[in-house]
Formats: structure tokens, sequence, C-alpha cells
């Protein structure tokens, strides 16, 4: 990874630094309970494959977003079900245990109004997020749980199909939703939980928009105009998401072909392990990270492809229904966008192009905040 290809003037940063910005999809809580590390404390890219701590927001004025709590999927059987709830709970205690330990640095948002509060103190927001709703098994209620635990966006699954749908790198067996991801579906409207489709199908992103009562939030997913594959959403159903007042989080992965060589494979395996590896293992990885990235990159494209999808997103759903996620740790990241330091170039070059201050205001986290308000208010006891 390497950093920005060129520093944003001062105008951009002055401008990028008023706003109100949000990530819709960070996987940063997979580094929470290493060794010897800390997120109060600045990492650099030479030799730590973390992509986010709060001085490192501080410089790219990230206020914050969505910490993820990500399930890899496994099999579809109730020893498993009670398994993998169990481990999500645990992620999400983890989440809770490192906002006890910076109470002055960040705070957990419940609410856009919470959001809203935080950042007027000055404190980073964690919204919790679900990736993969696979830990509910057969039982929708324990959506109700996670709701409790401060979880407000989930998706129904990750990169291979499950008990609740399709997924879009995986072969069908539902058609869309299954019968019991639509029952995920009202359980979500219910409670006022956003609906994540990044991940699904076609088809089950089209059951969830014509089910859902709320709008959905994709939290990070990108243009399939831009980059040619199932994992990216196109231009129909951009539009209709956009009719339906939803919103796209336009990411820095599948702008280009994902180069996943077994060498890759092995060291993203070392990745979602990583807080079972000491602080010298740790290290290695960084280094075996860094070596493969300067031979083979995991993605070729860069800041003008990112740019250009961005704004092509922006022309066909309007800006009222775009916003941003990195990806960050978790395969995101690209040439020019490496961190969230990188993240003030984007402001300067959406200037450039000819966005107004308050389009800026929107896309960096008013959408995203809109859509949390209208799932609020479509809630139900």
């Amino acid at each position: 990874m390497t950093g920005a290809l060129a520093s944003p003037s001062e105008h951009a940063r002055q401008v990028h630094a008023r706003l109100l910005k949000l990530d819709g999809h960070l996987d940063a809580p997979i580094h929470f309970m290493r060794q010897g590390w800390s997120i109060g404390e600045r990492h650099d890219l030479s030799t730590d494959v973390a992509q986010l701590d709060f001085p490192r927001m501080e410089d790219g004025n990230l206020n914050g977003g969505f910490f993820v709590i990500y399930t890899p999927q496994g099999p579809l059987t109730p020893t498993d079900y009670d398994r993998v709830f169990a481990d999500a709970c645990r992620r999400s205690e983890e989440i809770d245990a490192t906002l006890a330990a910076f109470p002055d640095r960040i705070g957990l948002a419940l609410t856009a109004q919470d959001a809203e509060r935080l950042h007027a103190q000055n404190r980073l927001i964690c919204f919790k997020s679900i990736e993969n709703s696979y830990p509910i098994g057969d039982d929708v209620t324990r959506l109700e749980t996670f709701y409790k635990l401060g979880v407000r966006l989930a998706g129904p699954v990750h990169s291979r199909t499950n008990q609740l749908a399709d997924s879009a790198t995986d072969a069908p067996r539902w058609g869309g939703l299954s019968p019991l991801g639509k029952e995920w579906l009202g359980a979500m409207n219910r409670l006022g939980m956003m609906i994540d489709p990044s991940h699904a199908s076609d088809a089950a992103f089209d059951d969830m928009l014509s089910l859902s009562r709320a709008p959905l939030l994709l939290s990070h997913s990108g243009s399939r105009s831009v980059f040619d594959t199932e994992r990216n959403l196109d231009d129909g159903r951009l539009r209709a998401l956009a009719q339906a007042g939803g919103v796209l989080c336009f990411t820095t992965i599948y702008l280009s072909d994902l180069h996943m060589t077994p060498e890759r494979g092995a060291l993203m395996r070392k990745l979602g392990l990583i807080h079972r590896l000491t602080p010298d293992e740790q290290a290695a990885l960084a280094r075996d990270w860094n070596a493969l990235d300067a031979a083979e990159p995991m993605w070729t494209a860069g800041l003008d492809q990112f740019m250009a999808g961005l704004l092509h997103v922006i022309d066909v759903a309007g800006i009222d229904h775009v916003a941003f996620s990195g990806d960050f740790d978790g395969g995101g990241g690209i040439d020019g966008l490496a961190d969230v330091t990188d993240l003030p170039v984007i402001t300067e070059r959406l200037i450039e192009a000819g966005l107004d201050e308050a389009d800026l205001a929107k896309l960096w986290g008013q959408n995203i905040l809109r859509v949390l308000r209208d799932n609020e208010a479509a809630a139900r006891p």
C-alpha cells in the first residue's frame, strides 16, 4: 500500500475538516484485541497492516462510521449457529471494551442524533454493523439481541449463500431472499435497523428493495458500469435504490480484478486471526504483506479510477443517494487511498469537479444519517 498521490490544497483541507464524515464499513475491530496494539496509538503501513487508528482518523478528518462485526460463513447447522452467535456477541463486547478504554475520544452512537452529539463534543463516532447475519441461525429474534448490543446496520449474507439469502459471489439457492430471509427483513424493519444488500445477489437485492418499508444502505459496494462484477450494482438497480430513498456507499474495492493468489489468500487468513499472533508475528505479516503488494498488488486500480467511479454513481443516483466506504482493514485501499489519512484528497477532487459544500456534506455523512433517521421513523413495536 502506498500513500496519496498528491497533497490536497489548504482550502480543500479546511472544507474537509468542517464536514461530518462517516465511513459505511470499517473492519477495524479485527485489530482491537491484538497483542501489543492500541487503536489510540499511531501505526504506519510500512510496519503494520492496520489502515485505521485514532491519530490517523484525525489526520484524515474521519469522524467515524460503522465498525463491523464480521462472521465468516460456515456450515448451516444448529451447533455452528450457536458458535458463531457467541463469536459475534464477543466481537461486540470487544468493540465496547475499546470504546470504554477511550471514553473521551470515541462513543457509541445508536441514533443519528447520537452521531451529531458526539461530533459536537469533538468525539469520534462508532456505529456497530453486522456483515453476514449468518449468526442468527434460524432464529430471527436474535436480531433483538444485536439491536440491544447497539447494532444498527446488518446485511443478510457475505461471500457464500447462506440460510437467509443468495450471495453475489456464490451459486444461488433461493432465487433471492429465503423464506427465513424475508422474516429477517421484517424483523429488521420492525427494529429500525438499516438493511445492507452489499454482498447479496441481484435477486436478493431486488427482494430487499421491494419488501423493505425503509430505505436501504449498501455499506460498501461499487458500480457494475465502472467494473463489471456481480459484487457491484448495475445502473438500473442504482436508480431504483435512489428512487426508494436508499444510499450506496461507494468503495475502493472491485474497481479492478481482484488478484487473489494462494499467497495472498494465506496472508488474508492470517490477517483474520491477527489477534492470535505475537507482536513479532504481526510485524512479519506486515512485511510479507508489503512485499507481496510490491510484487503483485491485490488491486490495480488507483485514485483516478475511484474518482471516476464515484462521479459516475453520483451522476446516476444523484448526490442524495451516495456516500463513502474505503472498506479499510477489510480488503480496501488502493494507490492514492491507502488508509484514512488520504481522505482529504477525495474532497479536493470533488471540489474540482464542481461539488459545493452542501453536496459534500451529504456525501460524507448526511446521506447515511438521513437513511438511519428514515429507518428509525419506520420502526414499529
